[in-house]
């Protein structure tokens, strides 16, 4: 039961998930219109969409054994992805719009992924739970942070309950998000 339900936190607090819901309340919660905050959905699922796409195509060819990208020369992998795709919409974001939240957040998102790669020699810094604390930061309305925060706690139990992730894997991305929110709230 204990690793079913950690499975299940793992999943619901997944970026890919958790990004998108993320976006939208930061996006309401600041004021931003109908067309802005739907403009930003669509955005944030087709880069999840295309992520997923990508990593079940490597699982199709046979290059990887799974979409969640388990193995280290996997997870590489995606994370150099991951990395190109986030940097480029920043810099296409900041050219199309100039300097904006969304800007912000992307290079936020893309130096969350920049130490990961970079601390990967030493440790495997959990992206799950870097990514669920920066979701927390994101939102202006305390209500969902608190709701959010929750949840990145959840993550980081699951990830150790599931042997994903050493406790200092879980606290250097807890670490990560945290700077990653910090510079989206401060700035």
């Amino acid at each position: 039961m204990r690793s079913g339900l950690a499975r299940s936190i793992s999943i619901a607090g997944h970026p890919l998930l958790l990004m998108p819901l993320a976006t939208l309340l930061a996006a309401a919660s600041r004021g931003a219109d109908a067309a802005t905050v739907h403009t930003l959905l669509v955005l944030v699922c087709a880069l999840g969409a295309g992520l997923f796409g990508y990593a079940w195509w490597q699982v199709r060819r046979g290059r990887w054994l799974h979409v969640d990208a388990s193995r280290q020369d996997e997870r590489r992998q995606l994370n150099r992805v991951l990395l190109l795709v986030l940097g480029v919409g920043a810099a296409w974001a900041l050219h199309a719009a100039g300097p904006s939240p969304l800007v912000l957040a992307l290079a936020a998102a893309t130096a969350i992924v920049a130490l990961a790669l970079l601390l990967a020699r030493w440790l495997k810094l959990s992206l799950h739970v870097a990514f669920a604390v920066f979701a927390a930061l994101l939102p202006a309305w305390p209500a969902a942070t608190a709701v959010l925060a929750v949840l990145a706690a959840a993550v980081a139990w699951s990830r150790l309950a599931l042997h994903r992730h050493s406790r200092g894997e879980v606290l250097a991305g807890a670490l990560a998000g945290v700077a990653a929110g910090l510079v989206f709230r401060i700035a």
